[in-house]
């Protein structure tokens, strides 16, 4: 059995207003700092292996406070980047209301692509991939990764066995704590959007 930790990044002054995907040099706000800082602090003690984040600097600096506390060093993976949403990136939320693609890609996810960007499906595979070699990397012991909401609901959901359609159910906010334990007969979901 391995646990896996599933940690989205804390806030960051463009949440909610823009939609910022892969765009680099989007730092944490002195919000998200904060729950990076408490989320160090509440899993001090706990048995954490290894520390995995997506390359972007919001992971990373939520994956830094941890990494320090536990003396471990962070693995930066692409696998868990954010989901590559191509022609939106960057466009403020607002805008993207007034877009039909927009509102079908938020309730038919399994078959609508961003222009020009990347399928949830593929994002889905790669992240759910990824953990699943983790598992073979660290039996029995517990794993922290940092990663961006709609990648961690996508996991979410496979490990549920929710259509991925369906995955705005589930809710990971920022600074959140998600944990899963995989076992060789499947996974058993043990918290999901826990407050730092």
């Amino acid at each position: 059995m391995t646990a896996v930790l599933l940690i989205r990044h804390g806030a960051h002054v463009l949440q909610g207003k823009v939609l910022v995907g892969r765009t680099p040099s989007v730092h944490l706000s002195g919000e998200g700092r904060r729950q990076a800082e408490t989320l160090a602090h509440r899993l001090a003690g706990a048995s954490i292996r290894a520390i995995y984040s997506s390359p972007l600097e919001r992971a990373r600096e939520t994956a830094a406070p941890l990494a320090e506390r536990l003396g471990l060093e962070t693995k930066v993976v692409e696998d868990l980047n954010e989901i590559d949403f191509g022609d939106w990136t960057n466009q403020p939320i607002e805008t993207l209301a007034d877009d039909q693609r927009w509102h079908l890609f938020n309730s038919f996810r399994s078959g609508t692509t961003p222009p020009n960007g990347e399928a949830m499906l593929d994002v889905q595979a790669r992240f759910v991939g990824m953990v699943e070699g983790l598992r073979t990397l660290y039996p029995g012991a517990q794993v922290a990764i940092v990663s961006h909401g709609d990648v961690i609901k996508s996991g979410l959901a496979h490990w549920l066995g929710v259509h991925l359609d369906l995955f705005q159910r589930i809710e990971v906010s920022p600074g959140s704590l998600s944990v899963v334990e995989i076992e060789d007969h499947g996974p058993r979901i043990l918290r999901v959007n826990s407050p730092c």
